[in-house]
C-alpha cells in the first residue's frame, strides 16, 4: 500500500443542502445590489440639495461600493461553478480576489474623500438645507446598519469571504454616513463650516482602514494561510480516530479554498492491513472531520504502510559520471 482515496463534503450530504446554501448567497447579495442603489440615488439628492463636502464624500463611497458589489456577484456567481478541464480545482480562489478587489475600491473612495475635503478646507464653501440632507443620511444609515448587519453575520454563517467583505464595506458606508450626520448637525449648531470638510477627513481615516484590512485578508487567504482554529481542530480529530482505529497520521495540510475547506494527511497502517480495512477506516475518519466543520470540505488520505516507509520514500540517488 501505498494508496489514496478522497472523500468531500457532498458524498455524505444531501445536495439540498448546499442549493440552499447557494440561495441564501444570492439572495444576500443581490439585496445588497439593489439597497446600494437606492442609498446611492437617496446621497446624491441629499448632496444636490446642500453642496456638502460630507455628503459628497459619503456618496462617492456609495459609488465604489456599487462597483464591487458587481465584481462581488459576479465573483460570487463563478465561484459556484465546478471544476472543469481548465480549473481543475474549481475556480473558488476568485473569492479572495473580490475581497482584495472590494478593499482596494474603498481605498479609492478614501483617497477621493480626502482630495475633496482638502479642497473645501483651502478655498471654503457653503452649505444649504442641512435639516434635509440630514434627514436623507440619517435614512441612508439606517438602512445600510440593517443590511450591514444581515450580510455580515449570514457571510460568517454561510463561511463567505465574498459576502463577508461586502457586509463590513456595508458598515463602513453606514458609519461613513453617521460621521456625515455628526459633522451636519455640529456644522447647523455652531455655524462653523469647517466641521464639514474636517469630519469628512476623519471618515476617510476610518474607510482606509477598512479597506486595507479587506486586502490583508485577501492577500492571506490567496497565499494559503492556515487557520489556527481549523489546524487545532483537525489535529484533535485525527489524534483521536488513528489512535481509535491504531493507525498514525502525519504530513496534514489544509487551506481555506474560498468556498470550502481542501485537507489532506497520510494515514499509516500495519504491513498486513488488508486495503479494504485501510479505506473503511480512512473513510470514517474523513467522515468525522467534515462533519467538524459547517464549511464544505474535501478530504483526501493517502495510505503509507508503517514499516519501511523511509526507505520507500527516499529521494532517488544520482549515479555518479
Amino acid at each position: 500500500m501505498p494508496a489514496q482515496k478522497k472523500l468531500t463534503h457532498n458524498d455524505f450530504s444531501s445536495g439540498t443542502h448546499n442549493t440552499r446554501r447557494t440561495r441564501d448567497l444570492f439572495f444576500a447579495m443581490y439585496l445588497s445590489l439593489a439597497a446600494g442603489a437606492l442609498i446611492f440615488a437617496i446621497k446624491i439628492h441629499a448632496y444636490y440639495i446642500t453642496n456638502s463636502a460630507a455628503i459628497l464624500s459619503d456618496a462617492a463611497e456609495s459609488v465604489v461600493h456599487l462597483l464591487a458589489v458587481g465584481f462581488a456577484a459576479y465573483s460570487l456567481w463563478l465561484s459556484q461553478k465546478p471544476a472543469d478541464r481548465g480549473h481543475l480545482y474549481g475556480h473558488d480562489r476568485i473569492n479572495f480576489f473580490s475581497a482584495g478587489f472590494e478593499g482596494a475600491m474603498i481605498i479609492i473612495a478614501a483617497l477621493f474623500i480626502f482630495y475633496e475635503s482638502l479642497k473645501k478646507l483651502l478655498y471654503g464653501g457653503s452649505i444649504t438645507h442641512i435639516e434635509y440632507g440630514a434627514g436623507y443620511i440619517a435614512l441612508a444609515a439606517l438602512i445600510n446598519g440593517g443590511l450591514g448587519l444581515f450580510i455580515l453575520r449570514r457571510g460568517q454563517r454561510l463561511h463567505s469571504i465574498v459576502l463577508e467583505a461586502n457586509g463590513r464595506h456595508v458598515l463602513t458606508d453606514c458609519f461613513t454616513s453617521i460621521g456625515v450626520l455628526v459633522g451636519l448637525l455640529l456644522t447647523k449648531t455652531t455655524g462653523w463650516l469647517l466641521f464639514d470638510p474636517l469630519l469628512a477627513l476623519v471618515i476617510a481615516l476610518h474607510i482606509l482602514w477598512s479597506g486595507a484590512g479587506l486586502i490583508r485578508r485577501s492577500v492571506g487567504g490567496l497565499m494559503d494561510s492556515a487557520d489556527p482554529q481549523v489546524d487545532v481542530t483537525l489535529r484533535q480529530i485525527l489524534g483521536t480516530e488513528t489512535q481509535k482505529h491504531g493507525i498514525s497520521y502525519h504530513f496534514l495540510r489544509h487551506r481555506n479554498a474560498g468556498n470550502r475547506l481542501i485537507i489532506d494527511f497520510h494515514l499509516q497502517f500495519d504491513n498486513t492491513t488488508v486495503i479494504a480495512v485501510a479505506h473503511r477506516q480512512a473513510t470514517e475518519i474523513e467522515q468525522e472531520i467534515c462533519r467538524a466543520f459547517d464549511m464544505p470540505a474535501e478530504v483526501t488520505s493517502h495510505f503509507e504502510p508503517v514499516d519501511g516507509h523511509d526507505e520507500a520514500h527516499k529521494p532517488p540517488q544520482t549515479q555518479p559520471k
